[in-house]
């Protein structure tokens, strides 16, 4: 006949202790812990069993943010015009015409022109645009190669992406209509809001390089 138990002042009757109980059982858990561990070593010295170390060739196609120096822009250049057309077939559908019709973000616009008052009333949020808010232009070609258009990301050739760049900073008044974008002429530009912001120049805690 099984041994009746029952619990009584924190022991069990006719077993073992709670602290023993629990104390077993977390060496039993470590214990198998560290023999799965094991299992899934390889003679290597890798873990878990999959995956493998990307090529130098697929890091290559994916490293290709921009820096604001201007650092990992590709050849080609672009125009004010191309960009125009480009902007009317790509961009329009979701930014407006113009680039401030939306339903998605505005893009032109340089009001408010002075004063900078972005984090000081929520309201002015909804009047951030290219011309009044962004810091480097070389991050504006960043941002479109890699995300836009919105249905087909990373789509544009170089010089579509130039094109538009140049489309974009000439509706915010920032270049003339002739000017031509490339690896030279688009870190040269300098935008309304550069000096508005502030690095980030911390020390002495958890750094992301």
């Amino acid at each position: 006949m099984a041994r009746q138990i029952r619990w009584k002042r924190g022991v069990w009757v006719g077993g073992m202790s709670w602290r023993d109980a629990v104390l077993g059982i977390a060496f039993l858990c470590a214990g198998c812990s560290q023999d799965q561990g094991r299992r899934a070593e390889n003679e290597d010295g890798s873990r878990f069993g999959f995956g493998r170390h990307a090529t130098p060739e697929q890091i290559a196609a994916w490293d290709i943010d921009v820096m604001p120096d201007g650092t990992g822009l590709s050849n080609g250049e672009g125009t004010v015009a191309a960009g125009e057309r480009l902007y009317e077939a790509t961009c329009a559908a979701c930014h407006g015409a113009t680039g401030i019709e939306g339903p998605n973000d505005r893009l032109v616009g340089r009001e408010p022109r002075e004063g900078f008052p972005f984090g000081q009333d929520p309201s002015f949020s909804r009047m951030r645009t290219i011309g009044n808010y962004w810091p480097y232009a070389t991050t504006l070609y960043d941002y479109i190669n890699r995300a836009m258009p919105f249905d087909r990301p990373g789509s544009l050739e170089p010089d579509d992406v130039y094109s538009l760049v140049a489309f974009l900073l000439h509706a915010n008044e920032i270049i003339a209509e002739h000017d031509v974008m490339n690896a030279t002429t688009l870190p040269a530009v300098v935008m309304p809001a550069r000096d508005r912001f502030v690095r980030d120049n911390r020390r002495g805690g958890p750094e992301i390089r």
